[in-house]
């Protein structure tokens, strides 16, 4: 009888584990703020890089995790002719832009989205 108690309150462990496990998989962690679905992704139609001449990385402070990359991201490609793919790790979103941009501009654009924008560099390379 011992042993069904003990298997039984196991198998609920490792459940609740399970389930934890697949909402931070689906949902991202909880430093967003919310547990909610992570947004839709702001798709960019013109994935040629030779049609971007004007080349930036962004340092943004706040980025921690998938969801906020993704918010960071959209914000940036939300606007034609703005290619943005975001790096957690580093902290750094690398921006491609058919037009020459201003810190004044990214800063707002990264600011309405949430973070900071800290610095920025021209010309990163591809």
């Amino acid at each position: 009888m011992e042993n069904i108690i003990i298997v039984t309150v196991l198998i609920l462990i490792l459940a609740a584990a399970v389930y934890g496990t697949v909402r931070r998989i689906r949902f991202g962690s909880s430093c967003c703020g919310s547990k909610t679905p992570p947004e839709k992704k702001v798709k960019v139609r013109d994935k040629n890089i030779a049609n971007y001449p004007y080349k930036y990385i962004l340092h943004v402070d706040g980025m921690h995790c998938s969801n906020c990359a993704r918010r960071v991201e959209n914000a940036l490609n939300k606007t034609e002719g703005r290619w943005a793919t975001a790096d957690i790790a580093n902290k750094e979103v690398r921006l491609y832009s058919k037009h020459e941009e201003t810190d004044r501009d990214l800063a707002g654009v990264i600011a309405a989205s949430g973070y900071t924008l800290l610095s920025s560099e021209e010309g990163g390379s591809q």
